[in-house]
Protein backbone atom coordinates (compact mmCIF):
# COMPACT_ATOMS: atom_id res chain seq x y z
CA UNK A 1 0.00 0.00 0.00
CA UNK A 2 1.16 3.12 -1.08
CA UNK A 3 1.98 6.09 1.48
CA UNK A 4 0.26 9.38 0.13
CA UNK A 5 2.29 12.91 1.57
CA UNK A 6 0.47 16.14 -0.60
CA UNK A 7 3.14 18.78 -1.68
CA UNK A 8 2.26 22.77 -2.75
CA UNK A 9 4.28 24.40 -5.59
CA UNK A 10 4.54 27.92 -5.62
CA UNK A 11 6.53 28.84 -2.31
CA UNK A 12 8.93 31.47 -1.93
CA UNK A 13 12.36 30.76 -1.71
CA UNK A 14 14.81 32.50 0.86
CA UNK A 15 15.68 32.37 4.73
CA UNK A 16 12.27 34.61 5.57
CA UNK A 17 10.17 32.62 3.53
CA UNK A 18 10.70 29.46 5.19
CA UNK A 19 10.73 30.86 8.60
CA UNK A 20 7.54 31.71 7.94
CA UNK A 21 6.74 28.66 6.68
CA UNK A 22 7.70 27.00 9.42
CA UNK A 23 5.93 29.53 12.08
CA UNK A 24 2.53 27.91 9.73
CA UNK A 25 3.64 24.21 10.48
CA UNK A 26 4.38 23.86 6.71
CA UNK A 27 8.39 22.94 5.33
CA UNK A 28 10.04 23.81 3.20
CA UNK A 29 11.12 20.91 0.81
CA UNK A 30 13.05 19.71 -2.92
CA UNK A 31 12.20 16.61 -5.44
CA UNK A 32 14.42 15.98 -7.51
CA UNK A 33 15.45 13.07 -9.41
CA UNK A 34 16.74 11.43 -12.93
CA UNK A 35 15.09 13.40 -15.71
CA UNK A 36 13.71 16.32 -13.98
CA UNK A 37 14.59 19.20 -12.78
CA UNK A 38 14.74 19.81 -8.96
CA UNK A 39 11.16 20.92 -7.76
CA UNK A 40 10.91 23.65 -5.04
CA UNK A 41 7.81 22.75 -3.05
CA UNK A 42 6.03 22.99 1.06
CA UNK A 43 4.44 19.84 3.17
CA UNK A 44 2.35 20.01 5.93
CA UNK A 45 4.95 19.24 8.95
CA UNK A 46 1.69 16.93 10.61
CA UNK A 47 1.41 15.17 7.24
CA UNK A 48 4.73 14.19 6.53
CA UNK A 49 5.27 13.33 10.30
CA UNK A 50 1.94 10.66 9.35
CA UNK A 51 3.60 9.87 6.34
CA UNK A 52 7.06 8.57 7.98
CA UNK A 53 5.58 7.00 10.79
CA UNK A 54 5.05 3.73 9.57
CA UNK A 55 7.59 0.53 10.26
CA UNK A 56 10.35 2.14 7.70
CA UNK A 57 10.54 5.48 8.77
CA UNK A 58 12.83 7.63 7.22
CA UNK A 59 13.40 4.62 4.37
CA UNK A 60 9.30 4.97 3.40
CA UNK A 61 8.65 5.44 0.03
CA UNK A 62 6.14 7.54 -0.59
CA UNK A 63 3.82 8.99 -3.25
CA UNK A 64 4.69 12.78 -3.70
CA UNK A 65 1.53 14.61 -5.44
CA UNK A 66 2.75 17.78 -6.25
CA UNK A 67 -0.18 19.70 -8.50
CA UNK A 68 -1.56 16.12 -9.24
CA UNK A 69 1.23 14.65 -10.47
CA UNK A 70 2.64 12.01 -8.39
CA UNK A 71 6.54 11.08 -8.03
CA UNK A 72 7.47 7.84 -5.86
CA UNK A 73 9.89 9.61 -3.85
CA UNK A 74 12.26 8.49 -0.37
CA UNK A 75 13.58 11.27 1.98
CA UNK A 76 17.27 11.62 0.98
CA UNK A 77 18.03 14.62 3.28
CA UNK A 78 16.10 15.35 6.61
CA UNK A 79 17.75 18.51 8.19
CA UNK A 80 16.60 18.99 11.47
CA UNK A 81 17.05 22.64 14.11
CA UNK A 82 20.27 22.06 15.84
CA UNK A 83 18.54 22.37 19.21
CA UNK A 84 14.80 21.83 18.85
CA UNK A 85 15.60 19.16 16.57
CA UNK A 86 12.71 20.11 14.39
CA UNK A 87 12.22 19.30 10.65
CA UNK A 88 13.63 22.46 9.10
CA UNK A 89 13.96 20.81 5.48
CA UNK A 90 13.86 17.82 3.54
CA UNK A 91 15.07 16.81 0.19
CA UNK A 92 13.19 14.20 -1.65
CA UNK A 93 14.51 11.56 -3.78
CA UNK A 94 12.01 10.77 -6.89
CA UNK A 95 12.99 7.01 -7.56
CA UNK A 96 12.34 4.44 -10.40
CA UNK A 97 10.26 1.78 -8.29
CA UNK A 98 11.92 -0.94 -11.21
CA UNK A 99 15.49 0.56 -10.52
CA UNK A 100 17.47 -0.52 -7.61
CA UNK A 101 18.67 2.20 -5.49
CA UNK A 102 21.54 1.91 -2.62
CA UNK A 103 19.70 2.84 1.49
CA UNK A 104 21.09 2.22 4.42
CA UNK A 105 18.55 0.14 6.57
CA UNK A 106 18.64 0.24 10.32
CA UNK A 107 20.13 -3.04 12.24
CA UNK A 108 18.32 -4.31 15.74
CA UNK A 109 19.73 -6.50 17.92
CA UNK A 110 17.13 -9.35 18.94
CA UNK A 111 17.36 -12.03 21.85
CA UNK A 112 19.75 -12.33 25.21
CA UNK A 113 23.37 -13.45 25.12
CA UNK A 114 23.66 -14.90 28.40
CA UNK A 115 26.78 -16.92 27.86
CA UNK A 116 28.57 -13.48 27.06
CA UNK A 117 26.70 -11.73 29.95
CA UNK A 118 27.70 -14.90 32.79
CA UNK A 119 31.79 -13.98 31.45
CA UNK A 120 31.53 -10.36 31.81
CA UNK A 121 31.08 -9.26 27.98
CA UNK A 122 29.06 -6.75 26.82
CA UNK A 123 27.42 -6.93 23.22
CA UNK A 124 28.80 -4.64 20.84
CA UNK A 125 26.72 -3.55 17.85
CA UNK A 126 29.57 -2.32 15.59
CA UNK A 127 27.29 -0.65 13.06
CA UNK A 128 23.46 0.65 13.62
CA UNK A 129 22.57 -0.06 9.78
CA UNK A 130 23.53 -2.00 6.74
CA UNK A 131 23.93 -0.26 2.94
CA UNK A 132 22.39 -2.70 0.57
CA UNK A 133 21.36 -2.11 -3.00
CA UNK A 134 17.15 -3.17 -3.54
CA UNK A 135 14.14 -2.03 -5.64
CA UNK A 136 12.33 0.97 -3.60
CA UNK A 137 9.36 -1.58 -3.07
CA UNK A 138 11.03 -4.34 -1.74
CA UNK A 139 13.51 -2.13 1.28
CA UNK A 140 12.96 -3.86 4.24
CA UNK A 141 12.08 -1.76 7.44
CA UNK A 142 14.95 -2.86 9.34
CA UNK A 143 17.85 -6.28 9.83
CA UNK A 144 17.45 -7.78 12.74
CA UNK A 145 19.85 -9.81 13.92
CA UNK A 146 19.55 -12.71 16.94
CA UNK A 147 22.54 -12.45 19.18
CA UNK A 148 21.10 -15.83 21.42
CA UNK A 149 23.68 -17.82 20.45
CA UNK A 150 26.85 -15.31 21.19
CA UNK A 151 29.70 -16.47 23.06
CA UNK A 152 32.89 -14.11 24.33
CA UNK A 153 34.54 -15.09 21.45
CA UNK A 154 31.49 -14.61 18.64
CA UNK A 155 32.24 -11.75 15.90
CA UNK A 156 28.58 -11.84 13.38
CA UNK A 157 30.01 -10.39 10.24
CA UNK A 158 28.05 -9.52 7.35
CA UNK A 159 28.20 -12.50 5.44
CA UNK A 160 26.87 -14.22 8.65
CA UNK A 161 23.44 -12.55 7.78
CA UNK A 162 20.60 -13.68 5.91
CA UNK A 163 18.81 -10.90 4.10
CA UNK A 164 15.52 -10.69 2.36
CA UNK A 165 15.29 -12.41 -1.45
CA UNK A 166 16.65 -9.03 -3.73
CA UNK A 167 18.44 -7.22 -1.40
CA UNK A 168 22.38 -7.01 -1.59
CA UNK A 169 24.75 -5.75 0.37
CA UNK A 170 27.32 -3.06 -0.71
CA UNK A 171 30.27 -3.82 1.90
CA UNK A 172 32.24 -7.12 1.69
CA UNK A 173 31.10 -10.33 3.52
CA UNK A 174 34.15 -10.22 6.29
CA UNK A 175 32.84 -6.61 7.65
CA UNK A 176 32.35 -6.81 12.00
CA UNK A 177 28.87 -6.33 12.02
CA UNK A 178 28.35 -7.38 15.91
CA UNK A 179 30.85 -7.84 18.12
CA UNK A 180 31.78 -8.66 22.22
CA UNK A 181 33.43 -5.89 24.51
CA UNK A 182 35.40 -7.55 27.49
CA UNK A 183 34.84 -5.11 30.27
CA UNK A 184 37.64 -4.14 32.75
CA UNK A 185 36.62 -6.06 35.36
CA UNK A 186 36.26 -9.09 33.91
CA UNK A 187 39.68 -8.95 32.98
CA UNK A 188 41.13 -7.70 36.28
CA UNK A 189 38.98 -11.04 37.56
CA UNK A 190 40.71 -13.05 35.18
CA UNK A 191 44.07 -11.59 35.97
CA UNK A 192 43.34 -12.37 40.00
CA UNK A 193 42.45 -15.33 39.57
CA UNK A 194 45.92 -16.10 37.96
CA UNK A 195 48.18 -14.55 40.55
CA UNK A 196 46.10 -16.70 42.99
CA UNK A 197 47.26 -19.73 41.01
CA UNK A 198 50.91 -18.65 40.46
CA UNK A 199 51.15 -17.83 44.54
CA UNK A 200 49.44 -21.19 45.25
CA UNK A 201 52.05 -22.98 42.78
CA UNK A 202 54.90 -21.05 44.41
CA UNK A 203 53.82 -22.06 48.01
CA UNK A 204 53.35 -25.47 46.99
CA UNK A 205 56.68 -25.76 45.57
CA UNK A 206 58.55 -23.81 48.23
CA UNK A 207 56.79 -26.44 50.70
CA UNK A 208 58.09 -29.78 48.73
CA UNK A 209 61.54 -28.22 48.87
CA UNK A 210 61.20 -27.68 52.55
CA UNK A 211 60.02 -30.99 52.77
CA UNK A 212 62.95 -32.39 51.05
CA UNK A 213 65.35 -30.89 52.95
CA UNK A 214 64.21 -32.33 56.47
CA UNK A 215 64.18 -35.80 55.14
CA UNK A 216 67.88 -35.25 53.56
CA UNK A 217 68.63 -34.67 57.40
Amino acid sequence: MSTVLIAETGRSTGSANARRMRREDAIPAVVYGHGMSPLSVQVARRDLRIALSGPAGLNTVVDLTVDGTVYPAIVKDLQRHPVKRTVQHVDFQQVNLNEEITIAIPVRLEGEAKEVQANGGLVDPAVDSIEVRTTPRNIPDEIVIDITEMTIDTVITLGDITLPDGVVPTAEPDLAVVTVLITRGSVAEGEGAEGAEDGDGEAAAEGGDAAADDAAE
